[in-house]
């Protein structure tokens, strides 16, 4: 399997934020199968952190250790959430997070208002407390209208919008959505996505672990790839994509004379003749555009487009899960 490409707890300087997430070597077996193999995390405060992985490569396993609802076991690592330790101080960690997992914590028989009210009680509001946050959060998440109705009734988009507004009751700084948008349609997804972008701009911090590639380019400002137990390759999404081989910079001329004497030049290029336009392979680093550019001013030619293409984060899942094909994708369900 491919290696480790990222460091992501070694080399960190003063200057970061504080990790809201941090954990050094988390192991954790369940009889003889070793689900996660010794994993780093260093998560700053106020972002968006993203675990892909194929099913079974242990995402929720790290949520239920890191969240504090699964003990990982002696000899397992260190871990630090908002800066204390789940072995010896897990009141102090459930204080300063939230969990909404991939089935909803929502109790269908009774209205979303009153499952509000129940997560308020849960944490020890008095009555007017959490009336006057329930019914803010409500409105926050635009389900006021549906409050008095039971929770059966919602849509999936619905019930997974009162999930998350049930989890901030208690002011969590720190927010794991475990598989957030599974079973949504595209709308809703895209409505999740902006709930989970305001949190983030409050200053809250999501761990978030999910199957849709693009949910993790859009959203996470880092993404580790979990297989086999290990984080395979960690950064931003475009560092990720620079590691897969296959990206290029095209050049597109409209004067025919100009393209014939750039391939004539640029003989480690790809020609298309029919679209006048050169194909040379690039990561699409800084470096390597100047260089392009560069030469291109050397040579005294002028293309009309320069454009980079690099690898999406499919082609990243695909060569760092050894080929492991991405889970179909679940369709909107009744759930």
């Amino acid at each position: 399997m491919p290696t480790s490409v990222m460091s992501t707890t070694n080399g960190h300087h003063a200057q970061e934020p504080p990790a809201a997430v941090w954990a050094s070597n988390l192991r954790k077996s369940y009889g003889d199968k070793l689900v996660l193999d010794g994993i780093d995390l260093h998560i700053p405060a106020g972002t968006v952190f993203a675990l892909l992985g194929p099913n079974g490569a242990g995402k929720t396993t790290a949520v239920k250790i890191l969240s504090t609802l699964v003990s990982p076991g002696a000899g397992s690592g260190d871990i630090r959430i908002a800066g204390h330790d789940p072995a010896t101080d897990p009141q102090a960690v459930r204080a300063a997070i939230g969990v909404t997992g991939q089935f909803s914590a929502v109790d269908g028989l009774i209205t979303g208002e009153e499952n509000m009210l129940l997560m308020a009680d849960l944490h020890h509001l008095s009555r007017g407390q959490g009336k006057r946050l329930a019914a803010e959060l409500l409105e926050r998440f635009d389900l006021t209208d549906a409050a008095k109705k039971p929770a059966s009734t919602y849509s999936g988009g619905m019930k997974r919008r009162l999930d998350i507004a049930m989890t901030l009751v208690g002011g969590p700084r720190i927010i794991f959505l475990d598989e957030p948008t599974t079973g949504l349609d595209p709308r809703s997804r895209h409505n999740m996505w902006g709930i989970i972008r305001e949190l983030v701009n409050g200053g809250v911090t999501v761990f978030l672990t999910t199957q849709y590639l693009e949910e993790a380019d859009e959203l996470a400002d880092r993404i580790a790839v979990l297989n086999d137990g290990k984080i395979a390759a960690e950064g931003t999404a475009e560092e990720l994509k620079r590691l897969i081989p296959g990206g290029h910079v095209r050049l597109r001329f409209t004067d025919p004379a100009a393209y014939r004497s750039a391939a004539l030049a640029l003989r480690g290029a790809t020609p298309d003749d029919e679209s006048l336009a050169l194909q040379i392979p690039s990561g699409g680093s800084q470096r390597e555009l100047r260089s392009i550019l560069d030469w291109l001013d050397a040579a005294g030619v002028e293309a009309d487009e320069l454009t980079v293409h690099t690898p999406d984060l499919d082609d990243v899942f695909f060569a760092l899960t050894g080929g492991t094909r991405v889970p179909d994708q679940p369709k909107e369900s009744g759930r």
